[in-house]
């Protein structure tokens, strides 16, 4: 398999620019997933590494070679697209192995490459139905085997389950999973905008905003340990509360005044410069903790209530009005519309975010 190097890598349209300084190395054996919001550059950098888009500035290494200028067809990868693409005339088992008679393979040569990829995705007893006799599932599993049997450097998948029903994308989604622990030196290079993919999948996420990277690192390490305040509110779901305050002590540990009477003594710490700033405290919603006494960081109505049985959301307008603080409590939690509550958290469970949105456990 295959290690790729991205260096300085940049994409333009015209006088608009899409991505600026990409720089990034995946080993072999990763499965690296790139997330982030609509539009920004998720689906456009997979393409520039296949070669279906051209890279207008930096460069992409492949096994150490220089890819810049290599045709798709050359570059030893293998893609798997949002739309299934299948041959609706032709069988699995044509579909999978019509890439391999292009490049003359011999029968012998075909028959094993197909059997063994089949083996791997359990499409054995369907290689001779055509693709409407399938579900959404086994059809995605034929465009993903369609890939294998080519055996490339590196497997490029873009949004592959978004067509799918949640069911399905559950099941499929544990297939590829149990498919890369299959082919441990696999190179794969996944996008998608589902969290739970994300989080799930990868060895290591790359989250895009903002024309660049903007954090690397493997899932917990994106969860637990943001950069700044646009990762922390992208990974997690519901998205982190924010609530600002005004720092009245800083050192190893840095206390908060919170607008709406609450306090907050977080073990991060901070300088003496930092005394007196508007900073935001950050509490992720399954983190919030129901409290009756005095120490609290948030009070308010409880403004909507969803029951999921395993947990309970509560929503409250928050102090600044802008977006809902957010409770997951576990379990069934009965609650009142406009009943008063107070919340807390975990000092080990905050975060700290400065006045340009930095963590600052990286500053």
């Amino acid at each position: 398999m295959a290690d790729l190097k991205l260096t300085d890598v940049a994409k333009s349209y015209g006088p608009v620019n899409v991505l600026e300084h990409i720089n990034l190395d995946i080993e072999t054996g990763e499965l690296i997933v790139f997330v982030g919001p609509s539009g920004c550059g998720k689906s456009t950098l997979l393409r520039m590494i296949a070669g279906l888009e051209k890279i207008t500035g930096g460069e992409l290494q492949i096994d150490g070679q220089r890819m810049n200028d290599v045709p798709p067809a050359q570059r030893g990868i293998a893609m798997v697209f949002q739309s299934y693409a299948l041959y609706p005339h032709m069988t699995v088992r044509d579909n999978m192995s019509f890439a391999l008679k292009l490049a003359k393979k011999t029968p012998a040569e075909i028959d094993a490459a197909v059997t063994k990829a089949a083996k791997i995705l359990q499409l054995e007893p369907y290689l001779d139905r055509l693709p409407k006799a399938l579900s959404g599932g086994q059809r995605q599993r034929v465009a993903i085997g369609r890939s294998i049997v080519r055996d490339p450097k590196v497997y490029l998948f873009d949004e592959p389950l978004s067509n799918l029903d949640a069911a399905l994308r559950v099941a499929t989604r544990i297939e590829i999973a149990q498919l890369k622990e299959s082919m441990p030196d696999s190179t794969m290079i996944y996008v998608t905008h589902d969290q739970v993919e994300a989080m799930t999948l990868a060895s290591r996420i790359v989250v895009l905003a903002n024309k660049g990277i903007a954090q690397v690192g493997s899932p917990l390490e994106l969860y637990e340990r943001p950069n700044s305040e646009f990762v922390a509110q992208f990974i997690g779901s519901p998205a982190m509360n924010l609530f600002p305050g005004e720092v009245t002590s800083t050192g190893a540990s840095t206390a908060l005044s919170l607008v709406g009477g609450g306090h907050a003594t977080a073990p991060i710490a901070s300088v003496d410069g930092d005394k007196g700033q508007t900073f935001n405290l950050g509490v992720r919603p399954e983190d919030m903790i129901v409290t009756e006494g005095d120490n609290f960081i948030f009070e308010g109505d409880v403004n909507y209530i969803e029951a999921l049985g395993e947990v309970t959301l509560v929503y409250f307008q928050s102090h600044s009005g802008e977006h809902p603080v957010i409770a997951k409590l576990p379990d069934i939690q009965r609650f009142d519309k406009g009943q008063k509550l107070r919340l807390t958290a975990d000092p080990a469970k905050m975060h700290l975010f400065d006045t340009k949105g930095v963590s600052l456990l990286y500053r």
